[in-house]
């Protein structure tokens, strides 16, 4: 199976080096890597040519946008950006941060999983972050949950679920639209990450509304974004987030913005919510 590889990547210079570096060491080497330069002010774009002068499979391209950290919507057309410049000779699409290392058999596993069901959508491991010296798992989220710094979809899952979606949630409505359609997700618990930049580590006041902002593009209803609001400030040891994450729903449902689903789709999505809440209190 071949797979690409498209990195987004701002200001990146402490550690794009060492993601490409762990690329180039795969068992199973990607069939190309694009690494989209999002108006960095740093020196990613040399370290990224530098590597390209190595690896003819990796390839730069840049791309101008505000130079603030927003999450959901920069990330994704950056995305959207390197894959636009890819043709279709892949079996499997990865979007992958510029701030990680990757296991040297990660894409072999990978590529198995895909190989062994072909009912499987989405593959991947688990992000760990340094911690007093020691590599511990990054628990934001469920285990059946492939986290958005790296994500490998089956090309007509990807095709099927429309792409990935511009904003904060997409790494939620993808795997929620993979199974509105029938996919399987699969995470491997021996794939381990090294996550070098903790998640939502520059994120500034704005962005956390967004994530309320998300349930709501989400189509969850007050009461599954309560929840999961609640669940998540705790996850993060913040408790006050979850106040931003409501006011953040509340405005999003005033100004009447529209959802990232069709209410066909929302209506899956909130009976799914829901089920997977019972199934953890009963």
């Amino acid at each position: 199976m071949i797979y690409y590889i498209v990195i987004p990547a701002y200001n990146e210079e402490a550690f794009i080096s060492l993601t490409l570096q762990s690329l180039a060491e795969q068992t199973i080497l990607p069939g190309k890597v694009v690494v989209v330069n999002d108006n960095s002010t740093d020196n990613t774009r040399n370290i990224v040519l530098e590597f390209a002068k190595k690896h003819p499979w990796i390839t730069l391209v840049d791309k101008s946008s505000e130079n603030i950290h927003m999450p959901g919507s920069k990330v994704i057309q950056a995305f959207h950006k390197g894959y636009e410049t890819l043709d279709d000779h892949y079996d499997i699409i990865v979007k992958l941060d510029a701030d990680l290392i990757i296991p040297n058999h990660y894409f072999e596993t990978v590529l198995s999983l895909f190989a062994k069901d072909p009912q499987v959508g989405m593959a991947g491991g688990f992000a760990y972050i340094e911690k007093d010296g020691e590599w511990i798992l990054e628990n934001l989220t469920d285990k059946d949950h492939i986290r958005g710094a790296f994500k490998a979809y089956r090309k007509s899952c990807f095709e099927q679920i429309g792409n990935l979606k511009p904003a904060m949630g997409w790494d939620t409505v993808d795997e929620l639209l993979c199974r509105f359609y029938g996919w399987k997700i699969v995470t491997d618990a021996t794939l381990k990450i090294k996550h070098l930049k903790p998640t939502g580590a520059n994120y500034n006041k704005a962005a956390r509304y967004k994530q309320g902002e998300a349930f709501y593009a989400l189509g969850y209803g007050f009461m599954i974004t309560a929840i999961a609001s609640l669940k998540l400030a705790l996850l993060k040891k913040k408790p006050l987030l979850f106040i931003d994450y409501i006011r953040g729903f509340q405005k999003a449902k005033s100004d009447k913005k529209p959802l990232l689903v069709s209410n066909e789709q929302a209506k899956f999505i909130r009976h799914y919510r829901l089920q997977k809440m019972k199934e953890k209190l009963f």
